[in-house]
């Protein structure tokens, strides 16, 4: 990174920070509002042991997520394999695919596409959720699979009401490259029914980088869902859920775009509480979540003569799963236990061919199923207050995993018994702070894109691959005091049997080996007074294949956050300044099932502003300019870029250039 680059966004932030010191006296005035959430989030932080809550409907800096992978990539320690203006593929500490568990209102959602053009994250939009919940590191064991880097919990809430009521939360968004979000989310209900329906729209053309490149990046896709439940007296509950919505995007890393992203979910759920003394409640779900995806050369471009595919072509893929889970949870006088199964079955069918009209259009071409997956788990986790400061978690799980192959000759299955578990210990300090230890052992099956993908040699690797085994140590200390919050938290790691992707210009092939991980996030916040505040987070991750003696691959480089905030009450304005340092450890050619490694990445800092305006109790108005010196700069996780003319020509996909947005919401 070059002095010069530094050089105007260091001032800015250095006069960012003298006005708030200058001003550190001031008092506010005595009817001015106080305690109000902010209206543009530039920071997440830990707010428990291990866990960052999020506020999904908030605008955050930079420009307001249009799916999962765009809200988590501003919490420390995440990344994002961008592919275009959408649907990339998220990445916690260097960890992506299914050792990053994603669950959606209790349910497990799986993308189809053996390239990962829609991975799980594509089809949620964060906006209609009223809670994110990140679970960091193999430490609950109560969602289904343990995901060995983290679980990420997308969750609506249950409304209560003792009398008729309703809520609504609406917003609209427009920003440069022709960036259009509409949503809306209605609560209403009485004591004995209530209703839940809630939609979005989101749209965007190709966006540029900072050298005005065009990259090949336009999407569209909406969502809409609605809940109904029956609540005949304050202990029971019973919910019948339904939801769709479909999209296309355009790719800058691949030879095809997505044209179809269809959604199809359904789901019965069933709550009873206070049971019986200690019998607190009783939960049971039914689900199906169904995938319809079709990616092709010829809807968002033109089939390129001179490629590796000259002619047009699609391909349509399906992914349906269909699942149960139920639980019980249990309360005595210091401890807490929650005791349950869960399965699910997914299917995976194909079909490729040329468009309507061609000799062999796709769509009258059969389904042909590839494989099944199967998953049956059991699961216990208690937390046993010990004292007063004292409480000690500890959960164990064991899951029956198996996978039929019907494409490869002749057709084979195979399945294994997989135990997780872990135990930490959660101690509050005399300050307001707690520390914490733990440690996490997760088994994991090979996924699909690990055993059918794309970048794999299936038969060998359907009959060879072993089940991956990470155990961690995680430990922690957070604090959170009047003026200042402060935390930190580390892993170090060990993984048997790490599924590696090596990556060929034909055929790839997913090897075992052994790895040893560790890194960590941090950050603080300091008032300075009602008015100002400033933070600073701050995100490392290192891997290592001791087998290969090189770099363990797609490792996300030192990342830091720094950010400065002013807020009257009913005025708001800030900074944001993130750096990235270069990344040298590299295994070129090696991955896994998002991308791999291309080679070292140089540094780069972005510099955004951002301001608010709440209008009124029910509006809010919130604005940014993401990118403010428009710098060209790629992440180094990032796939290849496949050349299109009219389009860049970069070796990474670059982010976008300088991008203004604004943002106007309601809440009733």
């Amino acid at each position: 990174m070059h002095c010069n680059f530094f050089a105007r966004p260091l001032a800015v932030a250095s006069g960012l920070a003298w006005l708030s010191c200058a001003h550190a006296t001031d008092t506010p005035p005595a009817d001015s509002p106080q305690a109000l959430a902010p209206v543009v989030v530039t920071a997440n932080f830990q707010q428990s042991p291990l866990t960052t809550v999020l506020d999904p409907k908030a605008p955050r800096q930079p420009i307001p997520a249009s799916d999962a992978a765009d809200l988590l990539k501003t919490v420390p320690g995440f990344a994002v394999m961008r592919k275009g203006g959408s649907n990339g593929d998220a990445v916690f500490r260097g960890m992506a695919g299914s050792r990053l568990a994603i669950s959606v209102d209790g349910t497990q959602l799986a993308g189809g596409c053996p390239a990962r053009m829609d991975p799980p994250t594509a089809y949620i939009s964060p906006a209609l959720y009223d809670k994110v919940t990140i679970i960091k590191g193999p430490e609950t064991v109560v969602n289904g699979p343990v995901g060995s880097a983290g679980t990420v919990l997308f969750e609506h809430d249950t409304p209560h009401y003792s009398d008729a009521a309703a809520t609504l939360d609406a917003s609209t968004t427009f920003g440069s490259f022709g960036r259009n979000d509409q949503s809306a989310d209605f609560k209403g209900g009485t004591p004995d029914f209530y209703v839940n329906v809630d939609g979005n729209r989101t749209a965007s053309g190709d966006y540029r980088d900072g050298d005005s490149q065009r990259v090949h990046s336009r999407y569209a896709r909406w969502n809409v869902n609605t809940a109904i439940g029956w609540t005949p007296d304050a202990d029971t509950l019973l919910e019948l859920s339904a939801g769709t919505g479909n999209g296309q995007a355009a790719y800058a890393f691949s030879s095809m775009d997505g044209v179809k992203f269809l959604r199809r979910s359904v789901a019965l759920r069933f709550e009873r509480e206070h049971l019986s003394e200690h019998w607190r409640t009783l939960q049971a779900k039914l689900y199906r979540n169904d995938v319809d995806h079709v990616m092709d050369n010829y809807t968002l471009r033109q089939p390129d003569p001179g490629s590796m595919m000259p002619m047009a072509m699609a391909s349509e893929l399906r992914c349906n799963t269909a699942g149960a889970r139920v639980a019980a949870d249990f309360d005595w006088n210091d401890l807490s236990l929650e005791v349950g199964l869960d399965g699910a079955t997914t299917v995976h069918d194909a079909r490729t061919g040329g468009p309507a009209g061609s000799a062999l259009p796709y769509p009258s071409l059969p389904h042909i199923r590839d494989a099944r997956l199967q998953n049956l788990g059991a699961f216990a986790e208690a937390t046993w207050h010990a004292s007063t400061k004292d409480r000690v978690i500890a959960g164990a799980r064991i899951d029956r995993a198996s996978a039929r192959a019907y494409t490869i000759v002749p057709a084979a299955s195979r399945s294994a018994n997989l135990p997780s578990g872990f135990v930490r210990l959660e101690r509050d300090l005399a300050s307001p702070a707690t520390f914490y230890l733990g440690l996490g052992h997760s088994e994991r099956f090979p996924d699909y894109w690990e055993l059918f993908g794309q970048h794999v040699d299936t038969a060998p690797g359907f009959r060879h691959l072993r089940p991956e085994r990470t155990s961690q140590l995680d430990a922690g200390w957070q604090y959170h005091g009047s003026r200042l919050k402060a935390w930190v938290s580390a892993y170090a790691g060990s993984i048997d049997d790490y599924i590696l992707i090596h990556y060929g210009s034909q055929q790839g092939y997913a090897s075992n080996v052994r790895a040893q991980i560790a890194g960590g996030e941090a950050g603080a916040e300091y008032a300075w007074n009602s008015w100002w505040k400033t933070s600073a987070t701050l995100a490392y991750a290192w891997g290592q294949d001791t087998t290969e003696h090189r770099p363990l691959p797609q490792m996300p480089p030192l990342e830091t956050r720094l950010a400065v905030d002013w807020d009257n009450g009913s005025w708001s304005a800030g900074a944001l300044w993130r750096l990235a340092a270069r990344q040298d450890r590299v295994a070129l050619g090696e991955g896994t099932i998002v991308g791999q490694d291309l080679g070292p990445s140089g540094g780069f800092g972005v510099f955004s502003l951002h301001g608010g305006w709440r209008i009124s109790q029910a509006w809010s108005l919130s604005a940014g300019v993401d990118n403010l010196l428009d710098k060209t700069y790629a992440e180094h996780i990032s796939p290849s870029v496949v050349e299109l003319q009219g389009f860049t020509r970069s070796t990474r996909v670059n982010e976008p250039g300088r991008v203004a947005w604004v943002k106007l919401a309601l809440a009733l």
